[in-house]
């Protein structure tokens, strides 16, 4: 057995995101078909405890939709222009002994997650983008901030064509890693139902408060 979260954008309250975990039977292996057959398992167990209409958010998703809205698939807008989101993320990262990595925004999402996971740097410290710091904490607000950047000018094509009420992201395991592209969706919806999409866009102090704890 296994758990996993799923995301519900709430949109009134202190909190952006409510995250609810659901147990399933774990098909091991890293075949796609094993990762999907876990999708379905979750999405039913979620089922059965009355969240409906589910979305996965990754490069596995059964819907179309959902690989266009994997981190992998999207562009955020820099100073250079718009360059891969995983890219972007993986190249402001500023360890003890070493970074950014401004070159690695040019790399697929792949290489350059391979890039620095190849560095020695020690741990890592902060992010630096565009001539600007950026704190650890709150944990994810980083990477979600970016994540929304890329999608804050589709804001009228999401709300026309996007109808989910929960999302998951399969790759996703919150013991061994902190960023969720499903999570960061979430806040999306929240953010945009709140009229404070752009707002938090374009101001990352102003996001990182929203998803501090009261």
């Amino acid at each position: 057995m296994a758990s996993r979260p799923v995301f519900l954008p709430v949109f009134e309250g202190r909190n952006l995101v409510l995250e609810r975990a659901f147990e399933f039977p774990w098909a091991s292996g890293f075949a796609e078909v094993q990762k999907k057959k876990n999708i379905v398992a979750l999405h039913n167990a979620a089922h059965r405890h009355g969240v409906e209409n589910i979305l996965e958010i990754s490069s596995k998703s059964a819907d179309e939709l959902g690989r266009r809205l994997s981190a992998f698939s999207l562009k955020v807008p820099i100073e250079v222009g718009k360059r891969p989101l995983e890219s972007v993320y993986q190249g402001s990262k500023v360890f003890e002994k070493g970074g950014p990595f401004p070159q690695v925004f040019d790399m697929t999402p792949r290489e350059a997650k391979r890039f620095i996971r190849d560095q020695d740097k020690g741990k890592l410290i902060r992010f630096e983008l565009d001539g600007r710091r950026f704190p650890l904490s709150p944990k994810s607000a980083f990477y979600d901030w970016l994540y929304i950047r890329a999608l804050v000018e589709h804001a009228d094509w999401i709300s026309r064509n996007v109808h989910y009420e929960a999302f998951t992201d399969i790759e996703f395991n919150p013991a061994k890693q902190v960023n969720c592209q499903a999570r960061a969706f979430a806040e999306y919806l929240s953010l945009l139902n709140r009229s404070k999409l752009r707002e938090a866009a374009e101001n990352f102090e102003k996001f990182a408060d929203m998803l501090s704890p009261v």
